[in-house]
């Protein structure tokens, strides 16, 4: 997810964004918790990202010994990482735009591309590990997250993730790749009638099941190679929940579910995801000015529509190729 600073000005974007149930734009620093135990987790989340750092890059060099640079240079080249690094700038312009929906954007055009559901899950997930961790960092650092509200995300987000790592690596390919291409589908359908639910149709406040919907948001999102973010967002901030605290809890938490995603993907998935992660990473930093102006230009409720109707679109052309 893009970092955010919401603006809570009368900006009438702001209003649009409320409406369709939105993250708000972006504006001056402003205060909120900021927990020693919060500032516990950042300092383990930046220990993690280089752990991971150096866990990737002494990967690569034992698997191409002295040759690490040249196939590095010939990764630059490869039809599969510019494919990548265009889906990633794609997905990260949508999620820079919309606060949601880089997982689901990015997993169904590389599932569009031929990667299989966990490569392609692998894949977004390990390039997320770096821009969710620094994300969530500045979200603690701006007081936007709630002590409270992220530990009762963290652990059933966790562990609904590994169920669903498991479920999408040890399950036949061709079985599994048409179910998640009808749940990105579904996705799609969802995010298109969200662009036209009207605030008053929201339900009102109600935090009894935050452990369930965790435990499904991060299943799904490790299963389908994404939907934290519209899963447990949306439905946080439809409930009466309030969008800073909301947005920025979910965020920092993210870090830590796709992290455990990421490990877990390491561990169970034979194939290499090396070269979609370079492109998604590389695409992703491009990406980030240019979403951020969208974010400003063009109205949510259209983005929303244009992502929805992408990500059906994209989800069909699969589905069809596959049965």
């Amino acid at each position: 997810m893009k970092i955010r600073d919401p603006d809570l000005s009368n900006d009438p974007l702001q209003k649009e964004h409320a409406e369709v149930g939105l993250p708000q734009l972006e504006a001056g620093t402003f205060q909120g918790e900021k927990h020693p135990f919060l500032f516990l987790f950042c300092w383990i989340a930046g220990f993690c990202m280089l752990l991971v750092l150096v866990f990737l890059v002494s990967k690569f060099i034992q698997s191409n010994g002295t040759n690490s640079f040249s196939t590095l240079l010939d990764i630059f080249v490869t039809p599969e990482f510019w494919k990548a690094l265009v889906i990633g700038f794609l997905a990260q312009v949508i999620d820079g735009a919309l606060g949601m929906a880089y997982g689901i954007s990015a997993t169904s055009f590389l599932l569009s591309t031929g990667s299989s559901p966990a490569v392609a899950s692998a894949s977004v997930h390990i390039a997320a590990v770096f821009t969710t961790g620094l994300s969530g960092i500045s979200h603690v650092n701006l007081g936007n997250v709630s002590k409270d509200l992220f530990i009762r995300l963290l652990i059933p987000g966790i562990i609904g993730a590994l169920f669903g790592v498991l479920l999408v690596t040890q399950i036949d390919m061709n079985i599994f790749k048409p179910i998640m291409c009808a749940y990105l589908l579904m996705m799609g359908l969802i995010i298109v009638k969200k662009a036209f639910k009207k605030k008053s149709q929201q339900l009102s406040s109600n935090t009894s099941n935050i452990g369930k919907l965790a435990f499904f948001g991060g299943f799904v999102d490790s299963a389908g190679g994404g939907g934290w973010g519209p899963i447990v967002t949306t439905n946080l901030i439809g409930k009466g929940q309030d969008p800073r605290s909301t947005i920025g809890s979910v965020n920092f938490a993210e870090f830590f579910l796709t992290l455990s995603t990421a490990g877990f993907f390491t561990i169970f998935v034979t194939a290499s995801p090396w070269i979609s992660v370079a492109g998604l990473v590389v695409g992703g930093l491009f990406a980030a000015p240019f979403a951020a102006l969208l974010c400003r230009k063009i109205p949510p409720k259209i983005l929303m529509i244009i992502v929805g109707l992408v990500v059906c679109v994209v989800s069909m052309f699969t589905l069809v190729q596959v049965l």
